[in-house]
């Protein structure tokens, strides 16, 4: 996969990832790249986002996902690494290419609104707070698992704050940190 490769060939290559009736989540790992970190962040995202995340576990499994993957961004790590409980995980392939579906329409229109705009929200210190507001939101998803839409809404955020890193757009970056915030002061009203 190329470096800066855009939604789009990232859908295109998970859905080429299966062999079977089964995708395995190591078989998109390995189609997206282990040493392309982003890429791997944002598709994970994506696919809270998408119909996949009304399977049981699902939104748990890559919130844990986009944890990992996170932690290693902000470390420096170059080649992804997920354990194998994660790596081992199924899908069916039909929800799979179903959920893909779904998502290309908008990936098509990212894909075109996108530039280089906003830079120093997408590099060096504020980068690393982007990819710790990644790793927080995923260390979340699992305990949110138990209520409606909540982990779309954070995979949401993920993938709004992983794009503008894809992209190098930093108003994906201030679209990201604004629905966070709006999400915890819904959570904070809610609860208050």
């Amino acid at each position: 996969m190329q470096d800066d490769p855009t939604i789009q060939e990232l859908l295109e290559a998970a859905g080429d990832a299966s062999d079977g009736d089964t995708t395995t989540v190591g078989q998109i790992v390995e189609s997206l790249g282990e040493n392309s970190l982003t890429p791997n962040l944002i598709f994970v995202a994506l696919a809270v986002v998408s119909p996949l995340s009304g399977i049981p576990l699902f939104s748990s499994i890559c919130g844990i996902t986009i944890a990992l993957i996170s932690m290693q961004m902000l470390v420096g790590r170059d080649h992804l690494w997920l354990p194998d409980f994660v790596m081992s995980r199924q899908i069916d392939s039909g929800k799979l290419d179903r959920a893909l579906q779904a998502l290309r329409r908008p990936a098509g229109w990212l894909d075109r609104i996108t530039r280089p705009r906003l830079r120093l929200l997408v590099r060096g210190p504020v980068r690393k707070l982007t990819q710790a507001l990644c790793m927080i939101c995923g260390m979340t998803m699992p305990f949110l698992e138990v209520v409606p839409f909540t982990s779309t809404l954070l995979g949401a955020v993920v993938s709004l704050l992983a794009f503008g890193m894809l992209a190098r757009d930093g108003l994906f970056t201030v679209l990201g940190l604004a629905a966070l915030l709006s999400l915890g002061g819904g959570v904070a009203w809610i609860l208050g």
